[in-house]
């Protein structure tokens, strides 16, 4: 099955770790991708000097992975994440591998959440939930260790979307904010890019 976003739906996991030290981010990282067949999606420094690792593979790799990173980097664990069955859209646009064609471009819907994981987890609820393009997917850069997330479709697949990621992200109590900007100016497309 071809997903609007590009990519085939293939049944796989991703793994997500967030440390407190950066030097425990690395040699977690090492023993991860040593621990199974898993494929790196992210490994970098985020906000306040904390350590982000997400790989990705099927359902066993990605916990054997997830097992290893915890206990190479012990004590130093502030979050995880083990999604089976994540849409292949939240990949593509981790990787940043989403090219938008000038039809794609019609209501843009932004979710912006207080974690990697939850913006992560919204953002999967979301591209379930309706027909949108999950174009980009930021995870706690220099946003103050916040995730977000940019999608794409008409005005109401956008605002199932929303709807979706909300109710994800409010679950935990982790929604920052969100909004839906019908027929956008193309600018913003580019700007967010």
């Amino acid at each position: 099955m071809q997903s609007r976003s590009g990519g085939t739906d293939v049944i796989t996991a991703i793994g997500i770790l967030e440390f407190s030290s950066i030097a425990a981010g690395f040699e977690a990282e090492d023993a991860m991708l040593k621990a199974g067949a898993v494929t790196l999606t992210v490994a970098r420094t985020i906000c306040s000097g904390k350590f982000l690792v997400a790989v990705h593979g099927d359902v066993d790799a990605v916990r054997a992975a997830l097992d290893a990173g915890k206990i190479a980097a012990s004590g130093m664990v502030i979050d995880e994440l083990a999604l089976p069955n994540i849409h292949p859209a939240v990949l593509n646009a981790l990787g940043r591998s989403v090219d938008l064609a000038p039809g794609d471009r019609d209501a843009i819907g932004v979710v912006e959440t207080f974690s990697a994981v939850a913006a992560v987890l919204a953002a999967d609820a979301a591209v379930k939930a309706a027909d949108v393009i999950l174009f980009q997917l930021h995870l706690a850069m220099a946003v103050g260790g916040k995730g977000y997330f940019c999608m794409t479709g008409d005005v109401a697949s956008v605002r199932a979307a929303v709807d979706a990621a909300v109710e994800s992200a409010s679950s935990t109590g982790l929604l920052v904010g969100t909004t839906i900007l019908p027929r956008p100016r193309e600018e913003l497309f580019r700007e967010t890019l």
